[in-house]
């Protein structure tokens, strides 16, 4: 359910907008967008967990936000960072 230690260093380092960038939105907006896969592949196993759901709910809501964000600063990095991590919006 969570993401490994190596595993966040490598989306930060490949997101990253300049060196040593941790907090940008696009750095964010993947880690979000890892652990919600993380936990959809959880739900596939346990249906029933309302719990995580919730957090699950949380995560994309926060996500859309950050997406927001980006498409009202700049549409081109918004369109880049949607295909390169291939969601749909």
């Amino acid at each position: 359910m969570t993401i490994t230690v190596e595993r966040k260093a490598q989306l930060i380092s490949e997101y990253a907008t300049k060196p040593g960038d941790t907090g940008s939105p696009e750095v964010q907006v993947a880690v979000l967008s890892e652990r919600i896969t993380n936990l959809t592949e959880h739900f596939k196993g346990h249906a029933k967990d309302h719990h995580s759901r919730r957090g699950l709910i949380k995560m994309v809501n926060q996500r859309r936000s950050l997406l927001n964000y980006i498409k009202g600063i700049d549409v081109k990095r918004y369109e880049a960072l949607i295909a390169r991590l291939g969601l749909r919006r």
